[in-house]
């Protein structure tokens, strides 16, 4: 394979020229993030019909992408999420117009393939296999890592025009470019660190006035390694902040008898602050919110079982990724009542969305199809 090596600005800005003409680029990037808080960009590939190139961001100015991301041009991309979120924190950009191939293929039964599987599946090439724990921030970058990396997206488009002609015969492209809007206009970047407690495992088995502790530590933990672009854990750990929540420590005393913490917690500065952090937190026990919790009244919550049974029944029979038609979340949103609730609205509704409300109100009901499936009928 043949690919252009972007590594100045000059050529960075030749190539977004380039890219701006055609009508749509295969896009992929590749990262780290095991010793920082931010993701940090190692290379950007993109593919046209006719040409691949491979940009370094370590010495181009990746920012120049911008006005392709912001282009009314067609990026495709395979498992997009986490390159939107490197992109908005390198460009301050995600595409205006993308589609991801693993969303696609979910509307055609696969369940988030991966490329190689997906691009043998569907082409019948067999990528070749590099070093996926390859440093792609070391300098210089072999040929074969390279190459490695210009695969990527060398397929992409191929596999997009064929993904879409299928779609297209089963009438479902427009969901499939409804679930890719979805998936672009999600929230990027690191979010609210006031939410960060709730991604710790086991933080929903403490009491309201831990969980208010939990939650301000938290929060600080998050802003410390943001400020210094470290990861979280390399604070304080997940354990270590349960540990502060359970034991709520005032004193440094206290604090160096909670689990999780070692003693660079219990001294200098980032035991001041921790400690005030726990006094901050002791101020505002608060509830876990519901969609983390318990989210529905106990009357309804056999209903989720028996819902999340037929909805699988369902995607099988109609060949969808289960997690595309419906997750736990949106089956709880619908039956709490939730006025925007994913099934509530376009295909979703038309497929499972009302037929969940019909069942719950008692004017549908479910039966064994006598094969091993469940089918929906109306209750007279």
């Amino acid at each position: 394979m043949t690919f252009r090596l972007v590594a100045s600005d000059d050529a960075l800005e030749d190539l977004v020229d380039d890219l701006v003409r055609v009508e749509r680029y295969a896009l992929d990037t590749e990262f780290h993030r095991e010793r920082t808080y931010y993701p940090r960009l190692a290379l950007v590939q993109v593919a046209w019909d006719g040409g691949v190139a491979i940009v370094d961001p370590l010495v181009c100015d990746v920012r120049r992408l911008t006005r392709l991301l912001r282009s009314d041009r067609l990026a495709v991309l395979h498992a997009a999420q986490q390159d939107l979120d490197v992109l908005w924190h390198a460009c301050g950009e995600v595409p205006a117009r993308l589609v991801d191939t693993q969303l696609f293929a979910g509307f055609l039964g696969y369940s988030t393939p991966s490329l190689v599987s997906l691009v043998n599946g569907e082409l019948g090439v067999t990528l070749g296999k590099g070093d996926r724990l390859t440093d792609w921030l070391a300098r210089p970058l072999s040929d074969q890592q390279l190459a490695y990396a210009a695969s990527d997206v060398e397929h992409l488009l191929a596999l997009y025009d064929r993904l879409v002609t299928q779609l297209s015969a089963l009438g479902r492209d427009g969901w499939a470019v409804e679930a890719c809007e979805e998936l672009r206009t999600r929230p990027v970047g690191p979010g609210d660190p006031n939410d960060a407690w709730l991604r710790i495992k086991d933080v929903r088995t403490l009491k309201a006035r831990a969980r208010g502790v939990a939650r301000s530590v938290a929060a600080w933990r998050d802003e410390r390694a943001r400020r210094g672009d470290i990861p979280v854990r390399q604070v304080v750990p997940d354990l270590g902040v349960l540990g502060v929540a359970q034991q709520a420590p005032r004193t440094l005393d206290q604090l160096a008898r909670c689990r999780g913490l070692d003693a660079r917690h219990t001294r200098g500065p980032i035991a001041d602050e921790m400690l005030a952090a726990v006094e901050r937190g002791l101020q505002v026990p608060v509830e876990i919110p519901q969609e983390v919790g318990e989210e529905l009244d106990r009357r309804l919550r056999p209903a989720v079982t028996l819902v999340s049974a037929w909805v699988a029944e369902l995607a099988r029979q109609e060949r969808i990724d289960t997690a595309l038609l419906a997750t736990r979340a949106d089956l709880t949103a619908l039956l709490r009542g939730d006025a925007d609730a994913r099934l509530r609205f376009g295909w979703r509704a038309e497929l499972v969305g009302e037929g969940i409300s019909r069942l719950v109100e008692g004017r549908a009901g479910l039966t064994f199809d006598g094969q091993g499936g469940l089918t929906l009928f109306d209750v007279s």
